[in-house]
């Protein structure tokens, strides 16, 4: 096996990782929602659909044989990463201003239509209040932990893919 196609396995396995931790976070969203009673927003929402999407596109590109399709659904991680930003994001402003709305009227609506909400309400439907405060988890809120790792998926998987491509 030459150099490069053991760089590009690495990318790969760690493309696999960050699907399965994604995954693991919609598990522990759930398991908050429905052991702890911890009703979702519509912000917390369009955070699980990133997390999907992300998880979704990280296992396809790991699945990918060559170079270009890799790159191109690791752009499409990445893409997936922003849009969890912009909410995750979003939310942490709401928490820090609880007097801002983040728009139950008119974002849960369009959130609970979305195809998955139907299929699987349960995990994708709204529920709550963004402004609600839940406790914290080693000091950060949940919209903060999840920006957090919005911000380094959108970091870290750029930097792999220079690292593992640059020319030995």
């Amino acid at each position: 096996m030459n150099e490069q196609t053991s760089r590009l396995n690495r990318e790969r396995r760690f493309l696999v990782l960050l699907g399965l931790i994604c995954i693991s976070l919609i598990g522990g969203a759930l398991y908050m929602q429905i052991v702890l009673g911890e009703a979702p927003c519509p912000l917390c929402i369009l955070q699980r659909y990133a997390l999907l999407f992300i998880a979704l596109f990280a296992f396809i590109a790991a699945a990918m044989p060559g170079r270009r399709s890799l790159t191109f659904f690791e752009a499409l991680v990445v893409l997936s990463a922003i849009g969890g930003i912009v909410a995750a994001g979003n939310h942490v402003y709401i928490l820090a201003n609880p007097m801002v709305s983040c728009g139950i009227d008119t974002l849960q609506p369009i959130v609970d239509d979305l195809p998955l909400a139907k299929l699987w309400p349960l995990v994708f439907q709204v529920d709550g209040f963004c402004s609600t405060p839940y406790p914290p988890i080693l000091g950060l809120s949940l919209a903060q932990w999840a920006l957090l790792a919005f911000v380094l998926t959108a970091v870290l998987v750029p930097l792999g893919i220079y690292r593992n491509r640059r020319r030995a």
